[in-house]
């Protein structure tokens, strides 16, 4: 129980506007420095930096040394373009990820001009009074000035695990909280006292440095795989000017063909085109109400097998509503809907008010009294600032005209816990002292001895503790939330709950989503299972499951959990089941099972509490509304709208990325598959060079880069989100996409050679020009079978993707270019070729679309969702 000195005194007015434009010009913005970002000069010269432009460069200057000026040009070009395109890659990447992480900024409630407001926590000025609760994140160094049952968590600056009491008034570490700390239980005020560098969190920061960038999972996979291709093509290079020597070739031009071919085996801009992939699809995500807070959160949501959510507010719209009054003397309607005051409370179809009806004034004070929340009038409509329960009470009370209580005559709080599952309050009135209470019904009825019947108390007999139970019942079975209230008259500094009145029962609902339904529905369709986990009692869960087409589910209460084994919770949660009356530790125990199971979990929280099984999770997701700053650190993932349905559209997102890595992956390594091919095939048949270093570097660059990060923009697929879940450690390229791509490498390198020695007789350059041309077509055209590994392009539209086919668009244009502008031939060592050759060169296309499309369309259509 609260001491005596835990009272809340008087709100103070807090600063005025004036006093905080004075301090935030003396004392700055609340706010830590950030790591040093790169300017744009220092992420140009980062794109020069690899091993392969490196020795490109080398190799450029060795092509000047030898008076090969031109090959010189080329090659810088080449380089230039090359590093201008990551640059403006990268460059993106980054403007997304700063526009993501401003949308991050925490909030906090102070108090200014004697009015409570929300504020971004960078706005803090020493000097404001700030009001801390459970779940807070502490946004500077605050002196308490009151405070109820204050605990913080001081781990992330101490390590101590357990939660610290605070007090007002107390010596200096036990009457202040430390920025970055957290608010574990209770509420207080506190003066701030320090802000930015100059708390102690701020100089730790300072002292610690910056850390590094993390790398997404997807991006270690992706690099491990460009070193792989990185060794294998020099390599593969090296064996090639070795062949071309053994055969009589001049030297300088097989390393300039060894180097350029090596250089066109790796697809350099590979992460980059990924990492702005899973920018731009974490900025759709954010357009969707789904705040990425780390790039790999979708793409790793996007094979979740299983979703364990919350009920309130994120399958329902959180915005309770008394519905239902009952009391041992009469049964009471109320009408309206959400946080308006519009409504009235009905008894026997006639309209009552407090004044009128004793009972009805007692529960409705005790509603009034017993809570935090309150509404106030703005703009022309009404604004709720408080918990959705406590406000719904306070609205109830609006309806039933109770006299608003004095602010001052609250002296004494215990707070509501999950544990506890009640609140206590003790106020004076002018008949003395008020202890009130409410809470959930069987732990207030516990601590009952009467209820109050009309203006006068019975004793609470087995009869009727159980009409009262009997009354719980049938109003939760219909769905609705039950809070009881209680009270007895008190002596200053009683907090005993014990010896109390029930005055009554009042039901809430909070409805469901309307398009809750629908997601549930789509998530299942999707080899996901949707597990309810929720503090509500048993017969309120079951009644919304219901509701949202869920099948009959078992439901298990914690204390049941509690006294079963983890074999028994794996094997129970094979079938379909829902947890109700359920603690955070339960929800860490649950995570723990799934993955046990080898089930890769999506869990969703809200409070404090919630923050361990948040992390234990695969993917942690906060809410975004009624979310806490603890809940909202330790999540990957922020529901901006707290909705069940932006969870599934946010699994169809992820997997749409990961689709669209594996298919841009496979793209930029079937189409460098088919210039090796075709090289190493034409050394060892002892032909000319089909292709000179400066082609291959210039279909490195058209290929590379635009057209595949317009793949990386394709939309989801018609079928994704009836596919079932992959799995955690599924490859980017299995046995399917190696064939895949060599396949395609092959037809592209046979038609090449085709060209090449069909053209022959005409000359050198015109034989050399028609198989560059043609091999810059073949991969241009073979991005179309690309799409989709599934479906054809006349299904999913082959205009659906404008960015691709403006991306096909200017390169082909460019190629042309390089076949007619003169700075560019004399450059690529091109000729302008004759039409009827072109149009070999389209006629060779064709089969790159038209089979692709035939197989796709031909294949079962269970089978090409399998694929």
């Amino acid at each position: 129980m609260p001491s005596a000195a835990e009272t809340f005194v008087p709100m103070p007015q807090g600063l005025t506007g004036e006093e905080v434009a004075a301090r935030r010009a003396e004392a700055g913005w609340n706010e830590l420095p950030r790591p040093p970002r790169d300017g744009p000069l220092r992420v140009l010269l980062r794109q020069f930096t690899g091993l392969l432009v490196l020795i490109l460069i080398a190799a450029a200057g060795i092509a000047l040394a030898l008076g090969e000026t031109v090959d010189a040009i080329a090659i810088g070009l080449v380089v230039a373009l090359n590093g201008i395109l990551g640059f403006v890659q990268e460059w993106r990447a980054e403007n997304a990820l700063e526009a993501l992480r401003s949308m991050l900024s925490p909030s906090v409630l102070v108090i200014r001009d004697g009015e409570e407001r929300v504020i971004p926590a960078r706005e803090l000025v020493p000097g404001d009074l700030v009001v801390l609760a459970a779940g807070d994140r502490v946004p500077a160094d605050v002196e308490l000035v009151a405070s109820t049952e204050l605990r913080a968590d001081e781990s992330v600056l101490t390590g101590e695990s357990l939660p610290v009491h605070k007090t007002a008034g107390a010596a200096e570490d036990a009457g202040r909280l430390l920025a970055g700390t957290a608010v574990a239980a209770g509420r207080g005020q506190g003066v701030v006292i320090a802000i930015g560098t100059e708390t102690a969190f701020g100089r730790i920061a300072e002292l610690t440095g910056s850390l590094g960038r993390k790398r997404t999972h997807l991006q270690v996979q992706l690099a491990k795989l460009a070193q792989q291709l990185g060794l294998a093509a020099l390599l593969i290079a090296a064996a090639i000017i070795a062949l071309g020597a053994a055969v009589g070739r001049p030297l300088f031009e097989m390393f300039m063909t060894g180097l350029s071919l090596a250089v066109a085996m790796v697809p350099e801009g590979l992460p980059a085109v990924v990492t702005i992939t899973l920018a731009l699809g974490a900025s759709a995500m954010a357009r969707r109400k789904a705040l990425a807070r780390r790039l790999q959160a979708a793409e790793t949501l996007g094979a979740a097998s299983v979703i364990c959510t919350d009920k309130t507010g994120t399958l329902t719209e959180n915005k309770m509503t008394a519905t239902r009054i009952w009391t041992p003397a009469a049964t009471y309607k109320v009408t309206g809907t959400g946080y308006d005051p519009a409504g009235h409370i009905a008894r026997d179809g006639q309209v009552v008010r407090a004044e009128g009806d004793p009972a009805l004034a007692a529960l409705l004070d005790t509603a009034l009294t017993c809570t935090h929340a309150h509404l106030r009038r703005a703009d022309g409509a009404w604004e709720m600032i408080g918990a959705p329960t406590e406000g719904a009470l306070v609205t109830l009370a609006y309806k039933g005209w109770a006299p608003l209580p004095d602010p001052d005559a609250q002296v004494a709080e215990t707070p509501f816990s999950s544990e506890r599952k009640r609140m206590s309050v003790l106020s004076r009135s002018a008949d003395g002292h008020v202890l009130h209470v409410k809470g959930a019904p069987e732990v207030v009825l516990e601590h009952c001895i009467d209820l109050r019947s009309g203006a006068d108390a019975q004793p609470l007999t087995e009869a009727t503790r159980a009409e009262v139970l009997d009354a719980y019942q049938a109003m939760a079975a219909e769905g609705l939330r039950v809070i009881a209230l209680a009270a007895r008259a008190a002596a200053p500094g009683d907090m005993d709950e014990s010896g109390l009145t029930l005055l009554g029962l009042i039901g809430l609902i909070d409805p469901p989503r309307p398009e809750v339904r629908q997601a549930i529905a789509g998530a299942r369709a999707a080899g996901i299972r949707v597990i309810v986990i929720t503090g509500d009692s048993a017969v309120t869960a079951a009644a919304i499951a219901a509701e949202l087409g869920m099948e009959q589910p078992r439901c298990v209460e914690g204390a049941e959990l509690e006294a079963i084994s983890d074999a028994a919770l794996e094997e129970m949660l094979e079938g379909d089941v829902l947890f109700a009356r359920t603690l955070p530790e339960h929800k860490m125990r649950i995570v723990a099972a799934l993955q046990a199971r080898g089930q890769i979990v999506a869990m969703t929280g809200d409070g404090v509490n919630d923050a361990p099984a948040l992390k234990r999770a695969d993917i942690g997701i906060a809410m975004g509304i009624r979310g806490t700053d603890v809940s909202k650190d330790a999540s990957d993932l922020v529901l901006l709208d707290d909705n069940f349905a932006t969870i599934v559209a946010a699994i169809a997102e992820g997997r749409r990325q990961f689709d669209n890595v594996a298919k841009f992956v496979r793209y930029l390594l079937a189409s460098n598959a088919g210039e090796v091919i075709a090289i190493v095939v034409n050394l060892i048949v002892g032909g000319p060079l089909i292709f000179l270093a400066t082609q291959i570097l210039w279909m490195n660059l058209v290929t590379d880069g635009v057209t595949a990060v317009a793949l990386g923009l394709e939309k989801g697929e018609r079928g994704q989100m009836e596919r079932p879940p992959r799995k955690r450690d599924a490859p980017i390229l299995g046995l399917g996409g190696l064939g895949l791509i060599v396949a395609f490498g092959c037809y592209t390198a046979g038609a090449s050679l085709w060209l090449f020695y069909t053209m022959l007789p005409l000359g050198e350059d015109i034989a050399r020009t028609v198989a560059f041309t043609g091999m810059v077509v073949f991969e241009k055209v073979s991005v179309f079978a690309f799409r989709s590994l599934r479906e054809p392009c006349w299904r999913i539209g082959w205009f659906s993707n404008p960015f691709l086919l403006l991306a096909l668009g200017v390169t082909l244009a460019l190629q042309v270019l390089a076949i007619t502008w003169p700075p560019l031939q004399l450059l690529l060592h091109t000729t302008t070729p004759r039409l009827e050759h072109l149009g070999l060169v389209a006629l060779l296309a064709l089969p790159l679309i038209i089979v692709p499309e035939l197989i796709k369309s031909l294949r079962p259509r269970h089978r090409a969702a399998e694929a």
